[in-house]
């Protein structure tokens, strides 16, 4: 508990503990109504001196309807009806000032711990780097470092802006980013951000942003801005908060005159319909609405970003909550992204033969093929002997190795040497070979797919997504195949960027208008798509300024199981703010009836407004603990 919550605790404590010693003097000493208001006056300003304040404050700037005028004009006509009746009601304004103070020390309870995730983040940013120059290391602001330049990082120590590991290697905390508990570790080429904590090793970085261009510091951003985009039921209720509150003042004051009025003993009856009017103005107040409803989008984009998800606004919870189609990009999404050697089938050679021979001729080539191929054969550092590499650009690569012609290629460069070539009937690239004009086998190269991701696919499933569909580049034959082992619903094949908006804009012109279409992709090339739909949804998105930029949702790492659980936080914050709503405005409608009829006093009505308040509040920060 932060020290502004202790001071608004010890002034509820101290107001309460007062009015107690002030009810039990009133009741000993039988005082008179005029010092009975005197000695109420004490804990009454003591709980709500800022309730007052805030009220005459937005007056002076023209927001007259505010839930401080409602509370000040109920409890200080409380005060007035006192003298009016000769019946003290000093005592029921005092508590409802105090229970309405602990009904805003729940909220700013609630809020506190909402933005939790957030302040530390904001902690994560360090306040000096080490700066190297010429060998000799400065302590500077992280906001006076360059592009280009080196900085140290040493075990324990935060990670203030991008960079590349130049020197050293350890293991980072990325928890923050990611949301995932496991160090990660880093050596040499690895790309380092802003948010991991360096936990073993000295490292040094160069620095590849400045530090408001960095990840934590577009991530702060994204999470402190993402109240700008308001869902429904928040523009909803911002608007019925504007309407509501001038309505219910102008029907307390028709309660109060009009039937008094109508009576024809206006002096009379005047007292009796100022008490309804005036308990109808407590329980009209609309804190419980106004406060639980951001709240409960709060809490659930601080759980979601928790678990490495961020999301941009509370309208793109929404979404996610609504989502019933979710298209999604193979390549990267839904498979590895790198090319594995999946089968070898030769023909009179042993199998590790073939891969051993392939592997030296792709030796020099910067392939993502050649790369496949030499990280399936880890002998490659034998003392086999390569001479005359040459390559034939769309047709494969030859070399001598050991004295053998080495042929290396596709279909057309076997015609080309005259080798009978065989078929395969899996599915992939397949790269064959062939030992002096002869035949010897063929390797299957695929995109292998993720290993998580069938799982990943039924858990979005059972979070009530019906179709799955996977758009890709790649041919049909290949997005056949992955398509079949994952299940999907449907499948896109040989599409070019601009097609896949194509499909995108047939699913959304489908869709029923309450339900949303989705698309996860890698937010590069995908850019164009991921901002047509509905939501878009990044997948590794850290680090990457495109994913950020053009994507609603962000996943902080590749795991697609993370989608699923976006979802279920999304959809459990839209019911957990549909249950306030509900109760709220029920509660208040039927001790609205209640009071217009005189049988509801103010004790009933501090229950509605205070009291619903509290609960609708404890209510919406069960998002805070969504999983």
């Amino acid at each position: 508990m932060s020290d502004k919550h202790k001071k608004s605790l010890y002034r509820i404590l101290l107001a309460t503990l007062v009015f107690i010693v002030v009810f039990i003097i009133v009741k000993v000493s039988r005082a008179n109504l005029v010092l009975q208001a005197l000695l109420y006056a004490i804990p009454f300003l003591m709980a709500g001196y800022d309730v007052l304040k805030k009220a005459v404050l937005k007056i002076s700037q023209g927001k007259v309807f505010s839930e401080h005028f409602l509370m000040s004009l109920a409890t200080l006509g409380a005060f007035a009806l006192s003298f009016m009746t000769g019946e003290s009601e000093f005592a029921e304004a005092v508590f409802v000032m105090i229970f309405y103070q602990v009904g805003e020390f729940f909220e700013h309870i609630a809020e506190g711990s909402s933005e939790k995730s957030i302040s530390e983040l904001l902690n994560l940013r360090p306040d000096l780097v080490h700066l190297e120059v010429d060998g000799n290391i400065s302590d500077i602001e992280p906001k006076d470092v360059q592009e280009g330049q080196v900085i140290v990082i040493r075990p324990g120590e935060k990670v203030a802006i991008d960079g590349i590991l130049i020197s050293g290697e350890s293991s980072v905390d990325t928890a923050a980013l990611t949301g995932e508990s496991l160090p990660q570790s880093v050596q040499v080429g690895d790309q380092v951000l802003s948010g991991m904590i360096n936990m073993t090793g000295v490292i040094r970085v160069k620095v590849l942003h400045t530090v408001e261009n960095s990840t934590l510091s577009k991530i702060l951003d994204l999470l402190e801005n993402s109240s700008a985009n308001k869902s429904k039921s928040e523009r909803f209720m911002s608007k019925f908060a504007a309407i509501y509150t001038p309505t219910v003042v102008i029907a307390a004051l028709v309660l109060a005159f009009l039937p008094p009025l109508l009576s024809g003993n206006f002096l009379a009856n005047f007292p009796e319909w100022l008490s309804r009017a005036l308990t109808f103005l407590v329980i009209s107040c609309p804190c419980a609405l106004v406060i639980s409803i951001p709240l409960s989008f709060f809490g659930g984009l601080g759980a979601s970003s928790k678990a490495g998800v961020l999301i941009k606004g509370s309208n793109y919870l929404e979404s996610l909550a609504n989502l019933e189609t979710l298209l999604l990009d193979k390549t990267g999404t839904l498979t590895e992204g790198v090319f594995e050697v999946t089968a070898l089938h030769s023909n009179d050679i042993k199998k590790e033969h073939l891969l051993h021979l392939a592997s030296h001729v792709e030796r020099f080539s910067s392939h993502p093929i050649a790369q496949s191929l030499r990280e399936a054969y880890e002998k490659e550092a034998d003392d086999c002997s390569i001479t005359d590499v040459v390559e034939k650009s769309g047709y494969g690569i030859t070399a001598k190795v050991n004295g053998h012609d080495v042929a290396v290629g596709n279909t057309k460069f076997m015609d080309s040497l005259g080798a009978d070539w065989k078929t395969c009937h899996k599915v992939g690239t397949i790269v064959h070979v062939a030992i002096d004009g002869k035949y010897a086998g063929h390797i299957v190269i695929s995109d292998c797919i993720k290993t998580d991701t069938k799982e990943a696919l039924e858990q979005l499933r059972k979070a009530g997504v019906k179709n799955l569909v996977m758009l890709t580049g790649d041919r049909h034959e290949v997005a056949e195949k992955v398509a079949g082992e994952l299940s999907m619903t449907d499948y896109k094949a040989e599409l070019l960027p601009a097609d896949k908006v194509t499909e995108l804009e047939n699913y959304l012109a489908q869709k029923h208008s309450r339900s949303t279409v989705g698309f996860v992709g890698d937010g590069i090339n995908d850019a164009p798509v991921l901002a047509r739909a509905d939501v878009g949804i990044a997948m590794g998105g850290l680090g990457s300024d495109v994913a950020i930029e053009a994507a609603d949702v962000v996943v902080m790492n590749d795991r697609l199981s993370k989608i699923a659980q976006a979802i279920k936080i999304a959809r459990k914050t839209i019911t957990i703010a549909r249950e306030n709503i509900a109760f709220s405005i029920g509660i208040k409608v039927l001790v609205l009836i209640l009071a217009s009829l005189g049988l509801a006093n103010m004790w009933l009505a501090i229950f509605a407004d205070v009291g619903v308040t509290v609960i609708a509040t404890l209510n919406a920060m069960r998002t805070m603990k969504l999983t």
